[in-house]
């Protein structure tokens, strides 16, 4: 396939710099998957245990450079969120444009065992979406809304 083939609105290249030799490069697990799968960048003889409740910084060995106008999104991995109870804490965790430090991914166990995270556990995900970047105004007015106005949390049913 060629490179561009098939994607619509092809965001730049996500650029990243290895940290750790042994740092396993972010990737899609399906031609068509959203997320490039994030995996832990650990010492081989030193897992990390996550007991219950327990919550840890798991490095992945990369640093990245976004592209301005995206960010990239750090969300947790189905599959571990429903057999396990691991998910990202606070999912999803934004990665600016301007960050150039390692990514690192907020794990939490909110299972019921211990959960065993040893070098290249696929622990995440990472998608890069386009960002709105507004302009903040004040006003004495906000104009209607037709349908909603000011009803919040359970207004709609």
């Amino acid at each position: 396939m060629d490179a561009g083939q098939g994607r619509v609105g092809a965001a730049p290249p996500l650029q990243l710099r290895r940290l750790d030799a042994r740092a396993v490069l972010p990737r899609r697990m399906t031609a068509l998957a959203a997320g490039l799968d994030l995996a832990a960048c650990l010492p081989e003889r030193d897992p990390l245990e996550l007991a219950v409740g327990a919550r840890a910084l798991v490095p992945t060995g990369w640093a990245l450079a976004i592209a301005p106008g995206f960010e990239a999104q750090v969300r947790p991995r189905s599959g571990l969120a429903l057999r396990h109870g691991l998910t990202v804490l606070n999912a999803p965790g934004t990665i600016d444009a301007d960050y150039r430090g390692e990514l690192r991914v907020l794990l939490v166990n909110f299972g019921t065992q211990a959960i065993r995270i040893e070098h290249g556990t696929r622990v995440a995900q990472l998608v890069v979406a386009p960002v709105a970047m507004v302009d903040v105004i004040e006003v004495e007015e906000l104009p209607p809304s037709p349908a909603r106005g000011t009803g919040g949390f359970g207004s709609t049913g």
